[in-house]
C-alpha cells in the first residue's frame, strides 16, 4: 500500500470518527457541560437573591431594633414620668393629711385648753367659796348675823 492511500483512509476514518463523535459523543456531552453551566449559573443567582435577601433582611432587623430601643426608650420615659406623677401625687396627700392632722390637733388642743380654763375656773369658784366660807365662819357672829343666817336658811 502507498502512503497516499493510507493517508487517505486514515483521513477517512478521521472523518467518520468525528462525524461519529460530532453525531453521538459530542451531544450529550455538550447538553452536560450546558447543565452544568445552567446549575452554576442558577446557583450563583440563587446566591446573588440570597445575598440580596439577607441584605434587606438585616435591613428590617435593624429597623425593627432601632424601632423597638425608641419604643422601650419612650416606654421608659413613660414610667419614669408616670412615677414621678405618682412620687408627687403622695406628696401632695401626705402634706393634705399632715395639714389635717395639725388643724385636728389644734382643734383638739383649743378644745382642752377651753375645758381646762374651765375647771380652772370651777375649781376657783369652789376654792373662793370654800375660802369665803372659812372666813365667813370665823367673822361670822351668830348673834349679829342671826337675821342674815335665817334669810339665807329659808331661800335655800
Amino acid at each position: 500500500m502507498s502512503i497516499n492511500a493510507t493517508l487517505f483512509v486514515q483521513a477517512i476514518v478521521f472523518l467518520i470518527l468525528v462525524l461519529f463523535t460530532m453525531k453521538f459523543v459530542w451531544p450529550p456531552i455538550a447538553k452536560a457541560l450546558d447543565e452544568r453551566a445552567q446549575k452554576i449559573a442558577d446557583g450563583l443567582s440563587a446566591a446573588d437573591k440570597a445575598k440580596s435577601e439577607l441584605t434587606a433582611v438585616n435591613k428590617r432587623v435593624e429597623q425593627e431594633l432601632a424601632q423597638t430601643r425608641n419604643e422601650t426608650t419612650s416606654r421608659l420615659a413613660d414610667a419614669d414620668r408616670r412615677a414621678q406623677a405618682i412620687i408627687e401625687e403622695a406628696k401632695a396627700r401626705a402634706t393634705e393629711e399632715g395639714n389635717k392632722l395639725v388643724a385636728a390637733a389644734r382643734v383638739e388642743a383649743e378644745q382642752q385648753v377651753i375645758q381646762a380654763r374651765e375647771a380652772l375656773r370651777e375649781q376657783v369658784a369652789a376654792l373662793a367659796v370654800k375660802g369665803a366660807e372659812q372666813i365667813l365662819r370665823k367673822e361670822v357672829n351668830a348673834g349679829v348675823h342671826a337675821d342674815l343666817l335665817n334669810r339665807l336658811k329659808t331661800e335655800l
